[in-house]
């Protein structure tokens, strides 16, 4: 029985190898096997399921609809397995594990540096994975069990019911601007209808500091003009600090970047909400337990974010 429990990971294994790489020999190669030991698994596992996983036609390997089927499954249970492992190893004292956590990039170039360096410094012998995406991406990976925990944007529909949430900060959203140009109005604040006839720096599609530039420019009546767009964060910023046209960023970047001016919006403001999430079926380990603790204290304490958190 136990062998049976063995050779179903194995092939579940061999599967995802041959459905990333969609070539039988480099699978192989990838898993460390010969190929036939390879093709033997999966035509064990098509015969097991009842329904071929593979089309293979003129040497171009593609899933079926029941290897589709089977890819997201796989992933999940294949994860599910690498958690149990490490949960077990864990309950020596947080001795030694993993815990893999994923970001936003204003995020990743802001506080959680300082987090993983405290939690590395506490758990050294815990082996820190980091996965800098967008909230989409990073969703999908904590869903797929890629990652055991994750700051995400919570969206206005709300988050994904297989992932739960605890909000734990909002941040600001200001027009950041070159500081060598004259400022944007002569307020303390600026309207976002006022950014209309300027050219906007602008990140790239599946962004959600895009998405939430672009509904608010439009929820006050214009289509905003894109002078350059495609970029990450720190190339947005970069953009901007050169002159070639104004951003919608979060407060936290600026600091340490004085060649850019922050602007506030006028009220109401736009601000986003941040959440720690993780899968609903599968609690968090001890490790990725451990790091929430560490993240919402520092949160809680470092009172120079006050400006721009609230928990």
């Amino acid at each position: 029985m136990e062998r049976a429990d063995r050779l179903t990971l194995q092939q579940l294994r061999y599967f995802l190898a041959v459905a990333e790489t969609r070539h039988f020999t480099k699978a192989a190669e990838l898993v460390r096997v010969a190929q036939p030991s390879l093709s033997k698994q999966i035509q064990g596992l098509e015969a097991e399921l009842g329904a071929p996983l593979f089309s293979r036609v003129r040497g171009n390997v593609t899933l079926t609809a029941a290897g589709e089927t089977l890819l997201p499954v796989a992933h999940r249970i294949l994860a599910d397995v690498d958690v149990a492992r490490l949960e077990v190893g864990e309950l020596v004292g947080l001795k030694r594990g993993r815990v893999r956590v994923g970001a936003t990039p204003s995020l990743c170039v802001s506080v959680f540096a300082d987090v993983l360096r405290t939690y590395h410094d506490r758990y050294p012998g815990i082996r820190l994975l980091v996965e800098e995406g967008g909230s989409r991406d990073l969703s999908a990976s904590l869903v797929h069990g890629d990652l055991d925990l994750a700051l995400v944007i919570v969206p206005p529909e709300g988050t994904d019911p297989a992932l739960t949430t605890r909000v734990v900060l909002a941040e600001d959203l200001v027009v950041a601007s070159a500081a060598d140009r004259p400022p944007l109005v002569n307020r303390a604040t600026i309207r976002l209808i006022n950014l209309r006839d300027r050219p906007m720096v602008m990140f790239r599609r599946g962004y959600d500091l895009r998405e939430t530039t672009l509904q608010a420019c439009r929820a006050v009546g214009y289509e905003p003009r894109l002078a350059v767009e495609g970029g990450e964060m720190d190339a947005v910023l970069r953009f901007v600090e050169a002159g070639l046209g104004v951003a919608i960023v979060p407060s936290m970047v600026l600091a340490g970047r004085p060649g850019l001016r922050g602007t506030p919006i006028a009220p109401p403001g736009l601000r986003r909400t941040i959440a720690l999430a993780h899968r609903t079926d599968v609690p968090p380990t001890n490790a990725a337990q451990a790091f929430s603790d560490v993240l919402l204290d520092y949160l809680a304490t470092k009172t120079p974010m006050s400006s721009h958190f609230n928990i």
